[in-house]
């Protein structure tokens, strides 16, 4: 019998203080019954579990020299039936185009779309709800920053998921953080 192995999904591990902010909006505005996953940034959706010991391979290989990431949240996002916050971090971008690069054999077609980084705090709602939400809080949006410390990889095993490892990102920036 050949083993089954469910999908990865890799995100970038807040630091406390904007995971616990954007976690609690998503507890706020999410629809319960379809929150099954803490407040994310999300780079790959889907990689092969089976590539799951070279995936960890890469990962702390490159979390080793990496610095932390500063990201900066200057705006809302209307998802159409949700919303979201978006990131804007060049080097969260390079990071996701290097990994794309060197796993491109195994990436979906979700994966393979260009990269536009966000954390939602809302989806799945009804359109008009969403519109709403999306007025309310962009009329009182107040861009702010966080950073990025590392790298968590999941189990994708259909509805919550499963920490496989977390990498830390080890090496101080010596240089601006943009």
């Amino acid at each position: 019998m050949t083993p089954t192995f469910s999908p990865l999904v890799l995100t970038l591990k807040l630091d406390r203080a904007t995971f616990e902010r954007f976690n609690h909006l998503r507890q706020q505005y999410f629809p319960p019954a379809k929150n099954t996953v803490p407040a994310h940034i999300t780079l790959f959706h889907a990689l092969p579990g089976e590539q799951e010991a070279t995936i960890q391979c890469d990962l702390q290989q490159f979390c080793a020299i990496a610095p932390p990431l500063l990201l900066e949240f200057p705006k809302l996002r209307f998802l159409g039936r949700g919303v979201a916050v978006e990131v804007d971090c060049p080097k969260l971008v390079s990071l996701h185009q290097q990994f794309a690069q060197t796993w491109s054999n195994w990436l979906t077609q979700q994966d393979r779309q260009e990269y536009r980084s966000h954390l939602t705090i809302q989806n799945k709602a009804p359109e008009a709800e969403a519109r709403l939400l999306y007025e309310q809080l962009t009329a009182r949006w107040q861009p702010c920053h966080g950073s990025g410390d590392g790298l968590l990889l999941w189990h994708y095993e259909g509805g919550p998921w499963s920490l496989a490892n977390e990498f830390l990102f080890a090496a101080p920036d010596t240089t601006s953080l943009s």
